[in-house]
């Protein structure tokens, strides 16, 4: 299982749709709104590094809502 951070800068207005759209994915662990550079902090898990790709690219930028992401992978629990 692979597992990561991502920090999510949202488009303005949009981070609270992000957040709720981000919840109901799978694969999607806990989802935060956030001060600071970033507006949005989710912690996902993925079999392997490319369905973790598939999910970033594919779900979490597709939405819509993001400007731009940081993926910081889990290298021990």
């Amino acid at each position: 299982m692979t597992s990561a951070y991502i920090l999510v800068e949202a488009l303005p207005g949009k981070a609270i749709e992000l957040a709720n759209v981000a919840k109901g994915l799978k694969g999607v662990k806990t989802v935060h709104i956030v001060t600071g550079p970033y507006d949005v902090i989710a912690f996902v898990e993925a079999p392997d590094l490319k369905s973790l790709g598939e999910l970033i690219v594919k779900k979490i930028q597709a939405t819509g809502c993001v400007a731009r992401t940081l993926t910081c992978i889990t290298v021990e629990e």
